[in-house]
Order: structure tokens, then C-alpha cells, then sequence
């Protein structure tokens, strides 16, 4: 049973003309546009809150009181889910890989602003995490709470049904859409894009956070869509990844310089960077072309860059000192 969503985000979120960065990246002047998932209201914004109110609907309607859930030190998706839980009235604990004092900047203070519980699950693996976050709520029963674990990055069949409705409202939006780029982390995102743009509609650029994100792609889209949604099919970049999910790559970090300094536009270095990257790539080798509308989701995940010291160092030298 699919349980309504709660509503949480503020939507319609823009659709905004990008004529300097495109033509800073080989693009004619109408040919760029910014789907401003950056703006959806709660907690920081970004992507995570569309996937939350379908989650969190079913979570509420089964009777939960405390949410759990799991990431990165920096994870977006744990920001916004503690907002979330804030904006609802639900606990939330957060079971993150590493060790504490890793940071005490970006996400990890707003989660401790939202009045998040943190837990450290030490350097594990996806599966440990995951073993973890278990451990947590089989605490929580014990002690009487009624948890629902929120899955890795919202990312499900049913979170991605928050994208599916991003799909809608921006074929409503601009209804010539060519190429819809995104970032692809835990696959929910691009899942609701596939589903309602369709395959050949999407390119995800992955940010280097699962080992097989095609297939994670397919197994949530299948059930939203007629459309074959097989990893083969998939338009998918895995040039971005670098050293790794949490570095700043070079093509990233140039990215970010460029989309700021051409259109007063902030990225994140892990995600919406890479995004960015992979898309003036794309252009290089001609997967997208001048002349045809192009969409670049930006998924949000300003926060975290005050939290990547390398990043933070990156954007401080970009400052020239003037004597006056």
C-alpha cells in the first residue's frame, strides 16, 4: 500500500535561463536551464525533500515516532531528514560512518541545530551501516520507541516518487526538454526522472557513492514506468568519480568556480559539482549538443560545502585581495 505524502517541500520549484554558463561551456544562449531543487524550502533545500514526503507518509501513517536513518558525515539526506523530523515532531537519530570530531561545520551542525541524535557507526562499509542503523532501532523498540528506518539517501520506489512529480511539473515547465542532467548518488532521483521524462531523457552523472548505481537506477524506476528501465539503457557518466565519493575532483572544483562566476550559482563538491562536470563533458563529446533544450537539476547540498575543508580552501583562493 502506497500512503500519501506529507507535505513538506515548496513547490513548484523554479526554472531559471543560464545563457553565460551556457556559453561559457559550448552551448547556444537558450539552450541551459537550472532546475532550482536547490529551492525547496526546508532545512537547507535541495532534492532529498521530495523523496522525504512520500517516505515520511508512510512512516507517519504507520504509527512511527522516531526516524533513523544513515550516511555520510556531510550527508544531505540526514540534514533534511532531521528537519524534517523537526517540522513533524518526530525524534531522529542519525547513524553516519566514522568517528566523531570529524567536523563541526555544515551538515553536521545543522543536524545538531535541528535537534538530530547522532550516532557513529565507525569506518564500515554500506552493509555495516546499514547492520548499524538496525542495531539502533532494535534499541529504540526496546526502550519504547516505535522508529522507521528511513532508507540510504531517501532512495526507494517509493522516495523516487518525489521525482516523478519533479518530472511533471518541469515538462509543464519547459516541455521541449532535450536532456535533463542530475547528479546520481543513491539512484532515487534519477529513478523519478527516468519514470516520468523518460529513458533517453535523463543523464545521471555518478558522484562515486554506490558501486553499481545503474542498477539501483532500474530497480527503483521499474515499477514507476511501461518504459524497459534496464542499466544498459541507462545514460549514465561514471568519468566524475575520481579519487572517490567525498574528494574534490579537479573537473568538480572547476565547475563550481565557473557556475559562480558565471551565473552567481553555488554548487556542492560532491554532487551537483561532479553534475556539472559531467555535463560540460558531455557537451565536449557531444552526448549533449547545441541547439536542444537542456535541464540541469540542481539538487541542492549548499551546507555541505562549508563542511569540505578542501572545498572551503578551494573557494577562499579564488578571492584577490585589492590594495586599497
Amino acid at each position: 500500500m502506497t500512503h500519501p505524502p506529507v507535505e513538506l517541500g515548496t513547490f513548484p520549484t523554479p526554472v531559471e535561463p543560464a545563457p553565460r554558463l551556457a556559453a561559457a561551456i559550448g552551448l547556444g544562449p537558450d539552450d541551459l536551464w537550472i532546475k532550482r531543487d536547490d529551492l525547496t524550502g526546508l532545512g537547507g533545500g535541495g532534492n532529498k525533500i521530495r523523496k522525504l514526503e512520500w517516505t515520511l507518509g508512510a512512516a507517519l501513517a504507520e504509527g512511527a515516532d522516531t526516524l533513523v536513518t544513515t550516511g555520510a558525515p556531510q550527508s544531505n539526506h540526514a540534514r533534511l531528514t532531521a528537519a524534517a523530523g523537526a517540522r513533524l515532531g518526530l525524534d531522529v537519530v542519525l547513524v553516519l560512518r566514522g568517528s566523531p570530531g570529524v567536523s563541526r561545520s555544515g551538515n553536521l551542525a545543522l543536524d545538531g541545530l535541528f535537534g538530530a541524535r547522532t550516532a557513529w557507526a565507525g569506518d564500515v562499509g554500506r552493509d555495516g551501516l546499514e547492520l548499524a542503523a538496525a542495531e539502533v532501532c532494535e534499541r529504540l523498540r526496546k526502550n519504547g520507541s516505535r522508529p522507521a528506518l528511513v532508507p540510504f539517501g531517501g532512495s526507494s520506489t517509493l522516495g523516487a516518487r518525489g521525482y516523478v512529480r519533479c518530472g511533471e511539473e518541469l515538462r509543464g515547465q519547459l516541455a521541449d526538454v532535450r536532456t535533463a542532467v542530475v547528479a546520481l548518488g543513491s539512484g532515487g532521483t534519477m529513478a523519478g526522472l527516468v519514470a516520468s521524462l523518460g529513458v533517453a531523457a535523463v543523464l545521471g552523472v555518478d558522484v562515486g557513492a554506490l558501486t553499481d548505481p545503474a542498477a539501483a537506477v532500474g530497480e527503483f524506476a521499474a515499477p514507476l514506468t511501461t518504459e524497459a528501465v534496464t542499466p544498459d539503457r541507462l545514460r549514465v557518466r561514471r568519468d566524475q568519480v575520481g579519487a572517490g565519493y567525498a574528494t574534490l575532483t579537479g573537473p568538480a572544483a572547476d565547475a563550481l568556480r565557473l557556475a559562480a562566476r558565471t551565473e552567481g550559482l553555488v554548487l556542492d563538491p560532491v554532487y551537483t559539482g561532479r553534475a556539472l562536470a559531467g555535463l560540460i563533458a558531455a557537451v565536449r563529446d557531444g552526448d549533449v549538443r547545441p541547439g536542444e533544450r537542456t535541464v540541469f537539476v540542481h539538487t541542492g547540498g549548499l551546507p555541505g560545502l562549508f563542511g569540505h575543508t578542501e572545498a572551503v580552501r578551494f573557494a577562499e583562493e579564488g578571492s584577490v585581495a585589492l590594495e586599497l
